[in-house]
């Protein structure tokens, strides 16, 4: 479905106007999306498409995802914790799990970005270089 660019427009006013302290307010986000169904301006299904869609990017970007081929020990996660804040700023879910085909090192993703100092990724990287 394409979205007017006058509904984006008014998606991303009601995006901004969710934010507060740098953060997007859960309750405000609810509210907002309430009244624009009660109201039922033009186009108000890709209005809500478009805010849906802001959401989750921005949801995306508050999420880290560390994978390890063992357990971390708490000092290194207490330290990727503290350098993933510095980087991307405090209020990050960060999460960490075990991925054995990883086969050594880490793998972190915040969003779209992905940092990739596994085994696994370093042998994919030498097999595409041949």
């Amino acid at each position: 479905m394409k979205i007017p660019r006058q509904a984006k427009r008014e998606a991303k006013a009601l995006f901004r106007s969710c934010i507060k302290d740098g953060f997007l307010q859960d309750a405000l986000a609810r509210s907002a999306v309430e009244k624009v169904i009660q109201a039922k301006p033009r186009k108000y299904l890709a209005i809500l498409t478009h805010f849906h869609r802001l959401v989750k990017l921005d949801l995306d970007r508050r999420t880290a995802r560390i994978e390890s081929a063992t357990s971390i020990a708490s000092e290194l996660e207490t330290q990727v914790r503290t350098n993933l804040e510095k980087i991307y700023g405090p209020g990050l879910n960060i999460s960490f799990g075990q991925n054995a085909s990883l086969i050594g090192g880490m793998k972190v993703r915040v969003g779209s970005d992905v940092y990739d100092g596994s085994v696994e990724g370093r042998l994919a990287a030498l097999r595409e270089s041949f």
